[in-house]
């Protein structure tokens, strides 16, 4: 089956030329283009609706680069697509960061270069090996983290940046991101957040994080009773809860949390 193609760059000329490539090598290669997007913000939208077996991603764009974008592809619980990177960074760099699932190309690309890149990758798809793999393996080389929360919602992505979080919340098999505005559902765990955010956010309770610099103060309240793991709603206790900016509503603070968030409001 000839693999479904991506085109994303936020250079107009750039995306020309590999649509011009991607002619040059059709009979080789054979292909077909669904798309091209300018942004990391259009090219979720497109991955989404068009559903790529492979994106031809530039590495350097304003707003979210290459890296952070792949990173939430490699989210999508539908489709997550083969990524070849195409960028400007120095041969010798790019050699330390090779995988062999996940190809970089330099700028400018080669024709030949390129087609034996996208055999790769549908042949990588042809022999069920899950993209999610190489991709994780790649962004967790090149460390990169993200600025963007994704969320899917009714065959779309929306993109929650990390710095209008106030907390996170877990509740059953999702977890809550609230903003200053609004709530959106995601399914991570919070002690993946914790580990990749904890310079940004600190936990409050085994089940909530919470932005620092959202944290205002702290004041008593009653909560029920809660010891870690234990909950009887019909016995209350007084307790710390977490005053947050912008929001009315208290987040209670765990026993075992208490000597954390008490260092941070002193």
């Amino acid at each position: 089956m000839e693999p479904r193609i991506l085109i994303v760059d936020d250079e107009t000329p750039a995306r020309d030329r590999l649509r011009m490539l991607l002619s040059d090598i059709e009979q080789n290669c054979p292909h077909l283009i669904v798309g091209e997007a300018g942004s990391a913000h259009d090219a979720l939208d497109a991955v989404a609706e068009n559903q790529p077996d492979v994106v031809l991603l530039d590495v350097q764009m304003p707003g979210m680069n290459g890296i952070e974008l792949a990173s939430h592809m490699m989210r999508l619980k539908d489709w997550a697509p083969s990524v070849i990177f195409i960028t400007a960074f120095d041969e010798h760099a790019l050699k330390a960061f090779e995988v062999h699932a996940v190809d970089y190309l330099l700028k400018p690309v080669r024709a030949a270069r390129l087609a034996d890149a996208i055999k790769r990758a549908a042949l990588m798809r042809a022999q069920s090996t899950d993209p999610r793999t190489s991709l994780a393996a790649l962004v967790g080389s090149l460390h990169a983290r993200r600025r963007h929360f994704s969320v899917q919602e009714r065959g779309r992505v929306i993109l929650v940046s990390v710095g209008d979080v106030i907390y996170l919340k877990a509740e059953l098999k999702y977890v809550t991101v609230r903003t200053r505005t609004q709530e959106y559902l995601i399914e991570e765990s919070l002690t993946s957040i914790e580990e990749e955010f904890g310079d940004i956010f600190v936990r409050v309770h085994r089940n909530a994080l919470v932005a620092r610099n959202a944290i205002l103060g702290v004041e008593r309240g009653i909560q029920s009773v809660d010891s870690e793991g234990e909950n009887d709603k019909d016995k209350t206790q007084e307790s710390w809860q977490v005053i947050l900016r912008d929001l009315g509503e208290r987040l209670p603070i765990s026993r075992r949390q208490w000597p954390v968030v008490k260092a941070l409001v002193r």
